[in-house]
């Protein structure tokens, strides 16, 4: 008897097909450590492979080469910082919104990476690319942010929004990534605090 096709939808993942997923998993996870270590200009893709215990043919059934390759990884990686529901009030987003930066910026490969992404971006237009990309998925989701403090009052409908934007991840970004400190939950707590009087100054 033919099976429905909601019954087809439902079957789990083989099991050829989880290791695929893992795999790719093992090649992002082995570029980013690679490119934290040589730098993007020097990332050599058999030692991505061999990293991830695999052949290079894994590499190119994936992506047609390495900047497709960065492109889908570094992606990944900016999906970390995904959405996140309403905390009630415009500092307290913020709060939320840094703690997610705090968790990608405190990793020291990713402390690597992103200051020779934006090295290489001011080389290469396809790198520029890239680094675009990850910065629109970082103001999207800091758009949501501005949007629910507009509705429920705490910021005006005619704010600037690029401007406020630029404020959200600025600090953050300056003392984890640039000067390379760290951050405690009390330090956390005066960053959101100051970054929303700072919003709420631009009225």
């Amino acid at each position: 008897m033919e099976r429905k096709s909601s019954d087809r939808k439902a079957r789990a993942p083989s099991g050829a097909a989880v290791q695929k997923i893992e795999l790719t998993e093992a090649l992002y996870r082995a570029l980013f450590f690679e490119w934290a270590e040589h730098g993007f200009s020097a990332l050599s893709l058999e030692r991505v492979a061999a990293r991830a215990g695999a052949g290079k043919a894994a590499i190119y059934r994936r992506w047609p080469g390495k900047l497709q390759f960065a492109d889908e990884a570094v992606n990944a990686l900016g999906l970390k910082m995904a959405a996140f529901g309403d905390k009630g009030s415009l500092e307290a987003d913020i709060r939320a919104f840094h703690r997610r930066l705090r968790i990608v910026f405190r990793h020291p490969v990713v402390r690597k990476i992103l200051p020779d992404i934006y090295a290489e971006a001011a080389r290469s237009d396809e790198m520029k690319a890239i680094s675009d990309r990850v910065a629109q998925t970082r103001r999207d989701e800091a758009k949501k942010v501005i949007d629910r403090a507009i509705s429920r009052g705490e910021l005006p409908e005619a704010i600037d929004r690029d401007i406020a934007l630029d404020f959200l991840p600025s600090s953050i970004y300056w003392r984890m990534v640039v000067i390379k400190s760290s951050l405690s939950e009390a330090q956390l707590r005066l960053h959101a605090q100051g970054t929303t009087a700072a919003l709420k100054s631009l009225w």
